[in-house]
């Protein structure tokens, strides 16, 4: 039985579930430890159920598992992104926003410029934000696309700072 995941079929769905939690729960924001760490244990047992579940209905299908590998989110990529999000959420004034596997960072960075510098966060001039995405990821288009465009083919999820809270909107 689970505590704090409810209905997840996909890692999309588990995936989804973890941030409404991690605006809950997550320390920064009034969360306790204890249940963050739940959350997080949960969040990786789940996960592991999923993954084989995926995979032996790839199996059966006579097909590889290549299209598991070719998926969005894998569990090493999710943690990643959860560590970088844990480390920038307390920043003020700044709006956080998640594109696909990739955050996004606008708002009045500047008094945090330093910081998101030494996080590997890099400038998009064009787009006048910060971004962050893993080692795993390459661009494979010489394509530029408008940050709308972006959000619409990958799904977004706002996270903002306010009063020590972290609301989200998907």
């Amino acid at each position: 039985m689970n505590k704090y995941f409810n209905n997840t079929n996909t890692l999309e769905e588990l995936r989804k579930q973890y941030k409404e939690l991690l605006k809950q729960h997550h320390p920064d924001n009034g969360g306790n430890v204890s249940d963050m760490q739940e959350i997080n244990s949960e969040y990786d047992r789940l996960f592991k159920i999923l993954k084989n579940q995926h995979e032996s209905n790839k199996a059966n299908s006579n097909n590889t598992n290549a299209d598991y590998n070719n998926m969005k989110y894998d569990f090493a990529e999710d943690e990643k992104l959860r560590e970088m999000l844990n480390k920038i959420i307390h920043f003020k004034g700044i709006d956080i926003e998640l594109v696909g596997a990739w955050i996004w960072v606008s708002g009045n960075t500047y008094s945090c410029k330093k910081e998101l510098k030494e996080l590997c966060f890099k400038w998009a001039s064009q787009k006048k934000i910060w971004y962050w995405h893993s080692e795993a990821f390459r661009k494979k288009s010489c394509k530029t696309l408008s940050m709308d465009d972006i959000r619409s083919y990958y799904g977004s999820t706002n996270v903002k700072n306010t009063n020590k809270m972290v609301l989200m909107q998907v």
